[in-house]
């Protein structure tokens, strides 16, 4: 994996994959290729490790103009990153394969093939699926029936693209567990793993199922379902469009996904509250039925988005419901007891996140009252398949870190809280409080924000350090947890969040003088004893960097404070993230990481 492009068109569709390329950078990556069929009818491709942009040079230098190719950027599995293992890969001149995906059955399939005289020249499971189809093509010369016969022979997770040089007139996708999308054009056809590869050239969009085929031609398509069958899959107009993705005035998308958190906020509650009230209408006829039916929840999800569920937890059972948060990749391996009246809740930012989908297939089997998703991608796996899809309409993430996904996912939790709240006594006058508060919520993050240039001096303090230790009680907890993990995967400190209680339970050993420790201090029930925490922090001789209500008094010595005003105690949680961004933020910028695209890590995980 990770991104995968390919068009057939009247013209030289060289340009339209290597911006396709480009604009899947974000989902990281490290080595990108293509192969065109040129007009003398060859195949040529050409591959490099590193960012798109070498390959564009390559190409200037070199071109290979053709009306028909396929391109993809790699995010290492098996084998190391090299101009070797880089896709796509081919077998002689007869095929070329781009994959997304794990093949189990590789090396079952490496040892069949090379004992019928294939020479492998990478250690990509990728390669066995170029070698599988050219032994299929000597004896059935038809690409879309040697596609349809391969996959029967794969274990694993795929999104397929392949080209023939003999085949100058279709390109043949597949689909199995993980996304591939089919652009369509006027006497052209694109395919994808994403629809932002494809905005610059249209926003008519056919989205693949799970086990489907498709051939994809220059006037036409055709799709096939797991059985073959030929069936008809829904035209969709995207309403994104290609200047979404530009950074604008900002230095990295992170930082301008961390700006346009007050307007993306103010879009999430948009039409679901008015007055005073939640309009639970607006979540549709089906939400309704299951929060009438509902008596517990069980969170699913990974990384950032687990970390929303966690905090959703201590809103939902203050409000009466319980309430279980598990990692997706956990929760799938396990037996799973699921209480009567349960629903199963999902948060993901891509919606194709591999382990929340495949729980969420699980689910369906497991006794559940029903799905509902919490996702910010409309066209998405996780989207189509759940009950109930609350969008978070957060537009495009392209900065791997998660920052506006993160608190517009809580946003919606937020009113998912409100909702069951209802059926378990919640007054009008309470509610209206509570939603008076998500109205508020913008502008506090506005606020927040123009403290930026403040929490930027803070960082400085952490530009030579080598670990940090983030700290909170309650709902906070996982608050430190979400601003530990944006630090540690954006400027490479080592950094660890606990409930500040369980200092004294082994994480005070590493507090010493070298250790920042970062903690929020809201104005809650919980205060004195965060103080207390704190205090044996200063006693240890740890620097501490706080975030505190301005009402809080800190009778500490060696600290630095940034105070934030007026914050509602229902919604903190949210506000309080955002200085934990900056400072991630403007701790790797001082350190002169790669903000946007962090090392080893990719935008969505698609496999296990």
């Amino acid at each position: 994996m990770c991104g995968i492009v390919g068009a057939i068109a009247q013209r030289n569709v060289v340009p339209i994959l290597l911006e396709g390329l480009r604009r899947l950078e974000y989902r990281g990556y490290d080595s990108a290729g293509l192969a065109v069929r040129r007009p003398d009818g060859a195949m040529q491709r050409i591959r490099s490790v590193g960012k798109v942009v070498n390959l564009s040079e390559m190409e200037a230098a070199n071109p290979i103009p053709g009306d028909l190719g396929i391109a993809h950027t790699r995010w290492a599995t098996h084998g190391m990153p090299a101009e070797r293992n880089a896709h796509p890969h081919m077998s002689g001149e007869k095929v070329a394969v781009v994959h997304n995906g794990i093949i189990e059955n590789h090396a079952e399939l490496r040892a069949e093939l090379k004992a019928q005289g294939y020479h492998f020249t990478s250690e990509t499971d990728t390669e066995v699926i170029a070698h599988l189809l050219a032994h299929l093509l000597e004896s059935e010369p038809d690409l879309l029936k040697a596609v349809q016969a391969a996959v029967t022979r794969l274990v694993g997770a795929y999104g397929l693209a392949v080209a023939s040089p003999d085949d100058p007139d279709r390109l043949i996708v597949a689909r199995s567990g993980s996304p591939l999308v089919i652009g369509l054009g006027i006497g052209e056809n694109f395919i994808a793993s994403d629809v932002f590869a494809l905005l610059p050239v249209t926003q008519r969009f056919v989205f693949l199922e799970e086990g489907d085929i498709a051939e994809i031609g220059r006037e036409a398509i055709r799709v096939f379902d797991v059985a073959g069958n030929p069936v008809e899959r829904p035209e969709r107009l995207s309403l994104l469009s290609a200047s979404t993705t530009d950074k604008g005035p900002y230095a990295h998308y992170m930082l301008k996904e961390i700006f346009e958190q007050p307007s993306v906020i103010a879009e999430t509650l948009e039409g679901r509250i008015h007055k005073g009230r939640l309009l639970e209408e607006s979540f549709g006829h089906k939400a309704q039925e299951l929060f009438e039916q509902a008596k517990g929840v069980h969170i699913i999800a990974c990384g950032t988005s687990y970390h929303a569920g966690m905090v959703a937890k201590y809103w939902l059972e203050e409000a009466g419901v319980p309430c279980h948060v598990e990692v997706a990749s956990e929760y799938r391996y396990r037996k799973v007891v699921v209480p009567e009246g349960t629903l199963f809740l999902s948060i993901s930012q891509s919606g194709e996140t591999a382990d929340t989908l495949a729980a969420l297939r699980f689910a369906k089997t497991a006794g559940y009252i029903g799905s509902l998703t919490i996702c910010n991608v409309p066209e998405s796996s996780l989207t189509r398949e759940s009950d109930v899809a609350l969008m978070t309409r957060a537009g495009p993430e392209i900065g791997v870190a998660s920052t506006k996904a993160f608190t517009t996912q809580l946003t919606a939790l937020r009113l998912v809280t409100l909702a069951l709240a209802r059926r378990r006594g919640m007054t009008a006058e309470q509610e209206a409080v509570l939603v008076e508060e998500l109205q508020a919520l913008p502008r506090q993050v506005e606020v927040v924000l123009a403290l930026s240039d403040e929490i930027k001096v803070m960082a400085a303090a952490f530009s030579d350090k080598k670990d940090a230790l983030f700290l909170g009680r309650g709902p906070f907890y996982p608050v430190a947890l979400e601003g530990a993990l944006k630090l540690k995967e954006i400027s490479y400190i080592h950094a660890e969040a606990y409930p500040a209680g369980e200092l004294k339970h082994g994480p005070l050993a590493l507090v010493d003088a070298d250790m920042p420790v970062v903690c929020a201090l809201p104005d809650d029930p919980l205060l004195d004893k965060v103080l207390s925490n704190l205090q044996e922090v200063r006693a240890r001789g740890g620097e501490l960097f706080l975030f505190s209500d301005h009402k809080v008094k800190i009778e500490l010595d060696h600290y630095q404070n940034l105070t934030l005003a007026d914050i509602y105690p229902g919604t903190a949680p949210i506000v309080y993230s955002v200085p934990l961004q900056l400072l991630a933020y403007h701790v790797a910028v001082l350190k002169g990481t790669d903000v946007d695209q962090p090392r080893n890590l990719a935008k969505s995980v698609t496999v296990e």
